[in-house]
């Protein structure tokens, strides 16, 4: 090979060199999708019109726990944004079983409400009743009835209101990732009583795996009885896994409220493996745990508040008999770092960033 025809060879090695996209780098790519969730909150991107207030409304808010700190976030929502825009509302407690939660349905049809919001169980469990409900006309809407965000009209939800889920699923997978060097070592909680607590885990799953790290086990324990079963589970997965177990994968914050003393009793630190990172939903508890680093390092929090503000409007939107508005609420991922602001002095994620007054100004209020 002459030197011309060398050189040439080399440019078209380089131009083809350039042409490549260049190889993923999993560590670089995870830190990325942590630092986005990780900032401020302070914009409002949520709906700046829409129908003006319906008033006079009698609401039911149907709760799947009340214990569950993420599902009394979203009844504060609602009941302060209630408030703003002139309905009466009615509050009935699932109490954490299915026989609870249809008791507490039929008790809202008794009710005649003008509309029902669901809150925190799955829509599918309660198909006789929401049939009922969709035969009557009785406007739905929802918080985390389903995976998917927005209408369900199978089951007659006007609007399924939640960050999307697995955004928040593959937050949570990324930061184990960054915190354990590349290396982590996973156990995932879940409850297959809903669906998309199971989106969740899976999407978890998927990502410790993609990234290359891996799953050890895949606990489906009810999240309803995480007070009886964690105790005595943590203290099992510790001695079957030792330290290969460097990192906790919750789909919710309460599987983290039991598992405390059970990791002081074996020797483990507050801030020692296996380290506790939940994908929802961002509870007073768990901002407690991550200020003072004790059994939980983060949560991808949503706004709670505000998808109760939400829950609101959309169904200000159904009486109206307009569509849903399409607004996707944020989620952020809380650290010991960022704890201290979008609302976390009162140890929950509240957006600076207006909400309140930009609903009030679409409801003319």
């Amino acid at each position: 090979m002459n030197r011309r025809t060398f050189l040439k060879a080399g440019v078209a090695t380089l131009a083809l060199a350039a042409a490549l996209p260049a190889l993923a780098d999993p560590m670089t790519d995870a830190k990325a999708v942590v630092e986005k969730y990780a900032t401020k909150v302070d914009k409002w991107d949520g709906p700046t019109t829409g129908p003006k207030a319906q008033t006079g409304k009698n609401i039911v808010i149907l709760v799947g726990d009340m214990k569950n700190g993420g599902q009394l976030g979203v009844v504060n929502g609602i009941q302060e944004a209630a408030t703003a825009i002139g309905w009466t509302v009615t509050v009935l407690d699932g109490a954490g079983s299915i026989d609870a939660r249809t008791a507490a349905f039929g008790q809202a049809m008794a009710l005649s409400p003008n509309g029902i919001i669901i809150n925190g169980f799955d829509a599918v469990e309660q198909a006789p009743a929401m049939e009922q409900a969709k035969a009557a006309k009785i406007p739905m809407v929802s918080w985390h009835a389903s995976s998917a965000v927005g209408p369900v009209p199978e089951v007659g939800v006007f609007a399924n209101v939640t960050t999307d889920a697995m955004e928040v699923s593959k937050a949570a997978a990324n930061y184990a990732y960054v915190d354990a060097g590349g290396k982590p070592g996973v156990i995932i909680f879940t409850d297959s009583t809903y669906a998309i607590a199971i989106a969740k885990a899976d999407r978890m799953k998927e990502e410790i795996e993609k990234l290359g790290g891996t799953v050890l086990e895949y606990v489906d324990t009810p999240i309803a009885e995480t007070s009886q079963r964690m105790p005595q589970l943590t203290v099992a997965l510790l001695q079957k896994y030792g330290a290969a177990w460097t990192h906790s994968l919750a789909i919710n914050d309460l599987y983290f409220d039991f598992m405390g003393p059970a990791l002081s009793g074996a020797g483990i630190p507050g801030d020692g493996a296996p380290i506790n990172v939940a994908a929802g939903d961002g509870s007073e508890s768990a901002y407690q745990r991550i200020r003072a680093k004790q059994y939980q390092k983060v949560t991808v929090a949503e706004p709670l508040n505000l998808q109760g503000w939400q829950l609101v409007d959309e169904l200000n939107r159904a009486f109206a008999g307009e569509g849903w508005s399409g607004y996707v609420s944020p989620l952020h991922v809380v650290t010991s770092d960022n704890v201290e602001f979008d609302g976390g002095p009162k140890n929950t994620f509240d957006p600076d960033n207006g909400y309140r007054d930009a609903y009030k100004k679409v409801w003319g209020v």
